[in-house]
């Protein structure tokens, strides 16, 4: 079983280097590997507001790396369906660590593909995640609107092209994300819990819980995830499976868990508030891509909190393209609606706005 590092602070460099210092990790490196740094930059935001990954995660990993010799490192990426990658690079910063420590990023949105077999299905998957020698997984520790929490397993997600994207959504998440983590393992993951936003995967609302952990084994870091945020693990459904897949183990010993320095900065972390789901009680979710949902859950936030309501029924997703449908539609794959929001995903701003429209 591996080990779980644990540091408590708001220094992500520090923590990062504090991190792999203790963990000895380029003790078990080949020299002269190539060495691939897959952060979540699922939406061009800053790190403070709770969905990317800070920047000085990436800059830790890479002073580790290049005082211990290695020299082939790359930072390998894409943002969510919508989203362009490159943007969301510099709006956190990643194209000055890019520069002052030259090395590479790579926006996968545009890297070649190679179809790998996966307990589930083929998948394609972008070469430079396959080929990397040492591949890095460097999430964020939050909730999501669909799966309830997302880590190590889900930042996966970033290394398919966008099609692969979309067809994971029509397939429900749980088995595709599973079978994608028992295919392509990363051989470290670093988790930046330092303000993750616990409700949703796009941020917005951060809680400040100043911590980071790094293991081996995708699953059993999730599985911790889940514990640090109340969660059961049988609430998140793709890390079982993927243990079934073959992807790691969810099992957690106390004295697996080594903690590198006191936890006096870091804040505990609150009970899951269930806001998602009293959100979207009354939504119909047919293969709705997580781009799309995150922007009606954000509207939905946004309009409860201006006091606005409507009792008009809503659809979302693809299993709703080409029908004529009741009530509200939300994206392009509902224009069959009575009272559409366009948008491939639309905006939260534009989802408030059709809904106070309604009410």
């Amino acid at each position: 079983m591996s080990r779980i590092y644990e540091v408590f602070g708001s220094d992500a460099h520090g923590m990062t280097l504090a991190l792999l210092t203790a963990a000895s990790v380029a003790d078990s490196i080949p020299a002269g590997a190539s060495i691939a740094l897959k952060p979540n930059l699922v939406v061009a935001d800053d790190p403070a507001r709770g969905a990317t990954t800070h920047p000085g995660v990436l800059s830790g990993c890479i002073e580790y790396f290049q005082s211990h010799g290695f020299r082939d490192l790359s930072i390998i990426e894409s943002s969510w369906v919508g989203e362009g990658t490159l943007s969301a690079m510099k709006v956190c910063g990643y194209d000055r660590i890019s520069r002052e420590y030259g090395v590479p990023f790579y926006d996968l949105k545009k890297d070649k593909t190679h179809r790998v077999e996966t307990p589930l299905r083929p998948m394609e998957i972008a070469c430079r995640a396959l080929d990397a020698d040492y591949l890095i997984d460097l999430p964020v520790l939050k909730g999501h609107c669909q799966t309830r929490m997302t880590c190590a397993l889900k930042n996966l997600k970033g290394c398919i092209p966008d099609r692969e994207k979309r067809r994971f959504h029509t397939e429900g998440l749980t088995q595709p994300i599973a079978a994608l983590g028992a295919a392509l393992k990363p051989s470290l993951v670093i988790v930046d819990s330092i303000c993750g936003d616990l409700n949703f995967e796009e941020g917005g609302n951060p809680v400040h819980t100043n911590r980071m952990f790094l293991g081996t084994d995708p699953v059993q870091i999730d599985a911790y995830g889940c514990r640090l945020m109340g969660l059961d693990i049988r609430d998140v459904p793709y890390i079982q499976l993927a243990e079934r897949y073959g992807a790691g183990s969810s099992e957690i010993c106390e004295e697996d868990i080594v903690a590198i320095n006191s936890p006096r900065d870091a804040a505990a972390y609150p009970p899951a508030s269930g806001l998602v789901k009293s959100l979207t009680k009354s939504v119909r979710a047919g293969s709705a891509c997580s781009a799309c949902f995150a922007a009606l859950v954000r509207g939905l936030y946004i309009a409860r909190e201006a006091g606005i309501r409507t009792n008009a029924p809503i659809s979302i997703g693809q299993d709703f393209r080409g029908k004529s449908i009741p009530g509200v539609g939300i994206g392009n794959c509902c224009r069959g609606a009575e009272h559409c929001c366009p948008g491939c995903p639309p905006t939260a701003a534009d989802v408030e706005s059709l809904l106070r429209t309604l009410a």
